[in-house]
């Protein structure tokens, strides 16, 4: 588990930009949780007795980097949990480096996705399967390097592996995610695919809140976020 990286905070809520390979949740290999190292954080920094109230919100994939929400109390938790459940209260957005670019370059994908939990992956389909649960989201071609291609992603659900399941199903593969069909894996064991932004309503204060989360630095990240911003 590496350095903190904070993107916002308060007496409420607190965001941090996951690295690859950081969990959120905690899983069988037992390994410390990024949850676990924001309470250590929280401890620390406040001098606070005794333990510390985390909740967790919501959940990045291993491999995923980006902006992760945590409630610092109670009622924030119960607050930011009905967020999620509404459609539209919170805004997530992705950017995801892939193989190819999308046809057409915008667009909304709608599929049925089926959990294999035995090989714990999603299959889309366009049409009702047994057990599926109905996934939407966005997406917009942003540019092109030499190689790659960056997709710009909102979310309109939150189904296990959905972006990375769905653009498979469209035959797009996310840099070095062999699980979904990319031939080679990240030096780091990581994938293309970062939550960049997150935007809602503060769950306590009112206020409108945009977090955004700078990817990894390295040089295919280096070039799209030079290209986006030029």
């Amino acid at each position: 588990m590496t350095t903190l990286s904070i993107l916002f905070e308060d007496n409420h809520i607190i965001a941090i930009n996951k690295q690859c390979g950081d969990i959120v949740h905690g899983d069988k290999t037992g390994d410390k949780t990024l949850g676990d190292a924001v309470k250590d954080y929280i401890k620390t920094r406040y001098n606070k007795p005794g333990n510390v109230f985390l909740g967790v919100t919501h959940r990045l994939d291993r491999p995923t980097s980006g902006a992760v929400l945590f409630a610092k109390t109670s009622k924030a938790l119960s607050r930011l949990n009905e967020l999620f459940k509404e459609e539209h209260a919170i805004h997530k957005t992705y950017w995801a480096i892939t193989d190819k670019k999308p046809e057409p370059l915008s667009g909304q994908l709608n599929h049925w996705l089926v959990r294999d939990t035995r090989q714990n992956k999603s299959f889309g389909y366009s049409t009702e399967h047994k057990d599926s649960k109905k996934a939407s989201l966005s997406y917009n071609y942003l540019g092109s390097s030499d190689k790659f291609h960056l997709i710009e992603i909102e979310l309109y659900t939150g189904r296990h592996h959905q972006i990375r399941a769905q653009l498979a199903a469209i035959g797009l593969h996310i840099k070095g995610d062999l699980k979904y069909g990319f031939p080679r894996s990240n030096h780091d064991g990581g994938i293309h695919l970062h939550a960049r932004k997150i935007e809602f309503t503060h769950p306590v204060t009112g206020e409108d809140i945009s977090v955004i989360a700078r990817p990894p630095a390295d040089p295919v990240w280096d070039f799209f976020v030079k290209l986006v911003d030029a």
